[in-house]
Parts: C-alpha cells; structure tokens; sequence
C-alpha cells in the first residue's frame, strides 16, 4: 500500500504534468536525454542535440515523423552546401547571407521546409568550426541522429490517447442534434414557438471540432486505414446537419398547425430520443413511411394557405427520410467495425 505521503508526491505530481502539459514535458525529457547520450559520445557543442531535440517533438507520431524526416533532409542539403561554400570561399560572414539566399529556394523546392531551421544551426555550426572534416561532419551528423532520434522516439512511445475526447465531443454533437429536433417538434405542434437556431450555429462548430481530433487521433496511429470510424461519423454528421439546416429553411414556413404537422412532430420526437443513442433505432423510419402514404393520400387542398404548408411538411418527410438513411448507412458500418 502507498503512504500517504507518496498519494501526495503523487497528486502534486500530476496536477503539476497537468499545468505544464505532456507535450512540454516530453520536451523536457527529450532535451535531457539528447544532451547527456551527446556527452557520453564526447561530441563537440552537445547542447545543440537539445536544441534539436526541441525542434523534433510534434503533436502527433505522423506528424512527428514527417517533421523529424524533413529536418534530416534539409541537414543534409545544408551540409552540402557548407562543404562546397566554405571550401569554395571561406569562413567569411557574406557566407551566411548567401546560404540562405542559394540554400533556403532549393530546401523549399525539394519539400524540406520544416527543416530550414535545422539546417541552419548545421551550416552554422559549420561556420563556428572554422573547418571541414570528417570530424566535423560526422559530429554534424550524430548530433542529428541523437537529438531528432529521441525526440521520435518518445513521440513514438508515449501519445495521450484521444477516444474519451472523441466520446465527449459526439456526445455533444448528439445533445445538440436532439435538440434541435425537439425545437422542430415544439414548431408543428405550435407554429408561434419561437426559436434562433443558435444549437444549428453550435453544432457545426462542434463537427469541425470533432473532425480535427479525429485526424489527430488517426495521425497518432502509424499503421491504419487512413480513414477511421470517428472520421466516418464525424462526416455523417456533417451531411446531416446540410439537412437539418434544409429542414430548418422548410419549417419556417409552416406558418398554419395542422393534423399531419402534428403526426410529423411525433416523429421528430422520436428522433430527438433515438439520435442520443449508440447505434440507430429506426423506430421513426416506419412511422415516416406510413405519414408519407397518408399524404399521398390526401385530398387536395382546399386553399393556397394549405397547400403551401402540405408541400413544405411534405418537403420535411423527404428530408427527415434522407437523414434517416444515413444514419441507416453509419450503423451498418459502425456493426462491421465496432471502433466505438
């Protein structure tokens, strides 16, 4: 059992992770471990494998990668160009400035931009050196190796996971989406209620929201379909709220309550209660279907009044049924997947 003195160290310990955040405290750990492997190699200037270290811890593992790749790249391409200047023209200052003038075009040419930094702090350790060597190259090179490799590797082995914050931010998608239906409802059954649709407004913030975690969730798996369920349910979403906001549009003119408008606010009851569940119920689609034969049905209408707001609650079934057979398609491939 834990003292409780070490239930405190640890408390404090992380609420403390909690302030800094993980990704300064990978850093951290990165920075302390580049630099002390770089000084039991004896290398020359091992604090430049801190700083190395900094630059190469990313947000996500693919991410990460790229960067660390691009680094190394552009390293390489400035050492090129510091053997061939230096041994061209000499340790001259003007060096510098025409690096950047040659160098900078050619690493943004080969797609190497994110390691511009990088491979100026090697062209420049260059210059400090005074001279080219193999010594000096090869202390160049294990300087990168060493602070870009840690920083990868501690990428690579610890990444917080995100399926809670996925979890959440569906759970608020599917709040909102409820609702909304449940405003729909409250307006055929009262055409007077009166709503702003700011849950339509929240919701799309909430789907984009949800879509950035998901691809930074997918790029902190290395090896996986780039397509994922949440980026799946995420895009659902996404087309069913094109749809709320066209349904949204066909309320506003239903200006007149009447029977069938009272049947269709049952029925976005219905979906108001089913959005909020994991896997789709399909209770609404029957009772659609039959109200949809109903209208069919029905015999003209005697006024203009009813007929424009017959064809707009009409117009809502054939909505309503759209999103209904998307969320029919989600389920199926949700049952095949089961990732959430």
């Amino acid at each position: 059992m834990l003292s409780t003195k070490e239930l405190i160290r640890m408390v404090i310990v992380v609420k403390f992770v909690g302030i800094i955040g993980i990704r300064v405290l990978k850093t951290a750990i990165a920075v302390f471990i580049s630099i002390s492997i770089a000084k039991l190699c004896g290398l020359h200037s091992p604090e430049s494998a801190g700083l190395l270290a900094i630059l190469g811890i990313q947000v996500t593992k693919k991410q990460g990668i790229r960067n660390v790749m691009a680094r190394i790249c552009a390293s390489l391409v400035s050492l090129v160009f510091g053997v061939i200047l230096y041994m061209t023209l000499g340790f001259h200052y003007y060096v510098l400035a025409l690096y950047v003038l040659v160098a900078f075009p050619v690493i943004h040419r080969l797609k190497f931009g994110d390691g511009i930094i990088t491979g100026s702090v090697v062209f420049y350790h260059l210059y400090f050196a005074k001279e080219i060597s193999v010594g000096v190259l090869v202390n160049e090179l294990l300087l990168l190796l060493i602070g870009l490799g840690i920083s990868t590797l501690i990428n690579i082995v610890y990444m917080p996971q995100m399926d809670s914050q996925l979890k959440k931010q569906k759970e608020q998608i599917d709040r909102l989406f409820s609702i909304i239906f449940s405003k729909f409802a409250l307006h055929l059954r009262d055409t007077n209620t009166v709503w702003n649709g700011a849950e339509i407004l929240d919701a799309e913030a909430e789907i984009d929201k949800g879509i950035a975690l998901a691809k930074k969730r997918q790029d902190n798996v290395l090896f996986s379909d780039p397509i994922s369920d949440w980026h799946i349910y995420f895009f659902m979403r996404s087309e069913q709220l094109a749809m709320v906001e066209r349904m949204s549009s066909l309320l506003a003119t239903v200006y007149q309550s009447m029977p069938q408008g009272h049947s269709l606010a049952t029925i976005f009851e219905e979906v108001a209660d089913d959005v909020k569940h994991d896997y789709y119920v399909g209770r609404a689609e029957n009772d659609l279907t039959l109200l949809e034969n109903h209208f069919r049905s029905l015999p003209m209408p005697e006024s203009r009044n009813e007929f424009e707001v017959r064809s707009s609650l009409f117009q809502l079934i054939r909505e309503l049924k759209a999103y209904l057979n998307i969320a029919k398609k989600e389920q199926e491939h949700h049952k095949s997947s089961r990732s959430f």
